[in-house]
């Protein structure tokens, strides 16, 4: 067996004989109320509702989320760190081949597909609760189509696998065309909407709900449209949105900083959201993309990436979510550090702070929960999809946009056309949005990713963008695991 495929093949039997590992390393354990199970095989898991649990807990403990750092370093949101792996710089500037480390989401993605696939293929056999049965393989039908969405949107068409793999066999499998990937999401998501309930009590809330396959059915849609004004998905969007709106389990924090509390996990913004615990299953957000050796963090700050002058320039000075999302100074012994987006030295550069969990006492302890979609995303989907359906915006469409303003503490808007209202939604996202990977998928799909990468030349980006480059190169290791697939154009 070749070097490669051992790894590859490593990360599915993960899915396997690792998955109740993976619950005990994942914070949704604890909160989701899973009991390790420990020495299973083949022949003796998936007999029980406690295996079913055990398995569903792995899909979450898998959960598809892409690094936030190729948003940063592929939009025009941050100046990654420049010197130390040339990989980060190389990515920034579009110097991008099949060997960049940061571009390796792909098996990740897998690992989640295949344990997903194991809940829905195996299930079924179980005997326990029907409804319970039911509701878990709608999870992981919804846990699946986020994976896939994410992989064709940083990929395009990407192997589909819809049964689990636990050998060799079967890794060798030719790529699917956008549109049948895509096909494949909306099935999924569609099937668990009818399924999923709409919340939940206790230890359970953070698993998929009715309000998260709707919601991410419509970013599906949204994404889909593009840029074609008579696209029939801008409807689509519009109205899967609107289901969220109009469900009444979710809203605003009263304040943008509630929103990214400790307190915010599970709760009325969220409508999906990766879960950590501080100080026992955490992330290291704040820190890594915190100031370069700055004494405020355990550890020191990592500055991978700084918030580009060009982002933190577009907040209005009453603009709460400024202040919320980056660190300007800080204070250590006595002595206050003031920090700037053009100054080089990293270690004076504003920061990320937006999800800092601030409380955490050990590095990679920061239990903040990350956002896969919150409901301000909802509001300006709707809002965007509604005025692209309309040819102009409606009352309802400015409700929708104004909720998120006048909650960052900025006026209102009124008494604009259709090109201006969409500009507007556009710039509200990058505000709202900023470090939740969302900033490289909409430049994308509304058709701006190069002129805006052109334009972003501070620290001398001189980013080498083309047409191709809207797509990331499969990943050369997994190109050399299975020979069936075929390289993006260009790389």
């Amino acid at each position: 067996m070749t070097y490669t495929k051992r790894v590859v093949l490593g990360y599915i039997k993960t899915a396997v004989s690792l998955s109740c590992l993976a619950m005990i390393l994942f914070s949704c354990e604890s909160r989701l109320d899973v009991t390790p199970l420990s020495n299973l095989t083949d022949a003796t898991y998936y007999k029980t509702a406690e295996d079913a649990k055990a398995a569903l807990g792995a899909c979450y403990a898998s959960i598809s989320n892409p690094d936030v750092f190729i948003d940063l370093a592929t939009s025009d949101d941050a100046v990654p760190f420049l010197t130390g792996d040339a990989n980060r710089p190389l990515l920034w500037r579009y110097d991008i081949t099949p060997d960049n480390a940061f571009i390796r989401f792909y098996p990740a993605a897998y690992t989640s597909i295949n344990r997903c696939n194991i809940v829905i293929n195996r299930l079924p056999a179980i005997a326990m609760d029907e409804n319970l049965k039911q509701r878990y393989i709608a999870e992981a039908k919804f846990l699946r189509a986020l994976a896939y969405f994410n992989l064709v949107r940083l990929y395009g068409g990407v192997p589909i696998m819809t049964t689990e793999t636990d050998g060799l066999e079967g890794l060798e499998v030719a790529r699917a065309s956008i549109d049948e990937v895509y096909q494949l999401i909306e099935r999924d998501l569609l099937a668990a909407e009818q399924v999923l309930p709409l919340s939940y009590d206790g230890i359970d809330k953070g698993r998929a709900t009715q309000g998260a396959a709707k919601g991410i059915l419509a970013k599906v849609y949204l994404t889909r449209a593009g840029t074609d004004r008579g696209s029939p998905y801008w409807q689509q969007a519009a109205a899967k949105a609107k289901e969220v709106m109009d469900q009444g389990v979710y809203d605003l924090y009263p304040t943008f900083a509630q929103a990214f509390s400790l307190q915010a996990r599970g709760g009325i913004e969220n409508v999906f959201e990766v879960q950590y615990l501080t100080d026992v299953r955490g992330h290291s957000l704040g820190r890594g993309y915190g100031i370069r050796s700055a004494p405020i963090y355990p550890g020191g700050g990592a500055g991978i990436a700084r918030v580009a002058a060009n982002l933190f320039n577009l907040y209005q000075d009453n603009d709460q979510r400024k202040a919320v999302s980056f660190i300007t100074s800080y204070s250590y012994q006595g002595k206050t550090v003031e920090l700037s987006v053009t100054d080089p030295n990293p270690a004076n550069a504003v920061s990320f702070q937006k999800l800092w969990d601030k409380t955490a006492t050990t590095n990679g302890g920061e239990g903040t929960s990350f956002p896969i979609l919150r409901f301000a995303d909802v509001l300006l989907i709707y809002a965007e999809a509604s005025n692209e359906r309309d040819g102009g915006p409606s009352v309802e469409a400015y409700e929708a946009l104004n909720r998120v303003r006048q909650r960052a503490g900025i006026n209102a808007l009124s008494g604009l056309d259709y090109e201006s209202f969409r500009a507007a939604v556009w710039l509200e996202r990058r505000l709202e949005l900023t470090f939740e990977n969302n900033r490289r998928f909409d430049l994308i799909r509304t058709g701006q990713l190069l002129q805006a990468i052109k334009a972003d030349t501070g620290f001398g980006r001189n980013a080498q963008i083309q047409e191709h480059h809207t797509l990331l190169p499969i990943p050369q290791l997994d190109m050399d695991v299975n020979p069936l697939l075929e390289q993006n154009p260009g790389y």
